[in-house]
């Protein structure tokens, strides 16, 4: 990391909404906060980067791919944020929206995509951008419009903790939608510590 990146991220926290998030970010020692889903949590207050999965509304986008934002929009394309995209190796530019809720439905997805701009989507980016200090967006695409989550959708507690018999009833209902979600997720989860390690402001110069 060069001086000037290192500068820039000494102050952010890695706010994310599920543990396993969070558990990512600490992996490279990074300052982080959980705050549930759909920001139900306290935040922390200083400068903070919304940081975690996002579904991914456009084809092409495979999981694991990092999204750096420049723009946070809501479901009406109304821009909540904008600023320079956060500096993350291997990741592309984009437009994130966040509408509230999560959107799984394919069709739903791509008419998202086509009326906003948007290249992902999640449900903690609004209510940061509302602070007036979120410094910038980092999410993995976890799922997309040919890979829809299903019931694993539900997985998760508002604290964000795992919901464990909700995994039990996704992978009993539908085994390989959900075996392929979980494998999604992976790769997801590794681009996240990558992005994590990029800023930390303990990585090497």
């Amino acid at each position: 990391m060069d001086v000037a990146l290192r500068e820039a991220t000494d102050a952010l926290t890695l706010v994310c909404a599920l543990v396993a998030e969070e558990g990512a970010a600490r992996s490279a020692q990074a300052r982080t906060a959980r705050i549930g889903l759909q920001a139900g949590l306290p935040l922390p207050e200083g400068r903070l980067v919304s940081f975690g999965l996002a579904g991914g509304l456009v084809s092409g986008l495979a999981p694991g791919t990092l999204v750096s934002a420049r723009r946070v929009v809501d479901a009406d394309g109304t821009v909540l944020w904008e600023d320079e995209p956060l500096r993350v190796p291997g990741a592309l530019t984009g437009v994130v929206c966040d509408v509230g809720l999560v959107v799984d439905d394919p069709v739903a997805r791509r008419e998202l995509a086509r009326e906003t701009g948007a290249v992902a989507v999640d449900t903690e980016s609004a209510t940061l951008a509302a602070t007036g200090r979120l410094a910038g967006v980092v999410r993995a695409v976890s799922d997309t419009p040919e890979r829809p989550v299903g019931r694993l959708a539900h997985a998760a507690l508002p604290d964000g903790r795992t919901d464990w018999r909700a995994v039990a009833r996704a992978f009993l209902a539908e085994p390989r939608t959900a075996l392929r979600t979980a494998v999604a997720a992976r790769q997801a989860f590794a681009s996240l510590r990558a992005a994590a390690v990029a800023l930390a402001p303990e990585a090497p110069v």
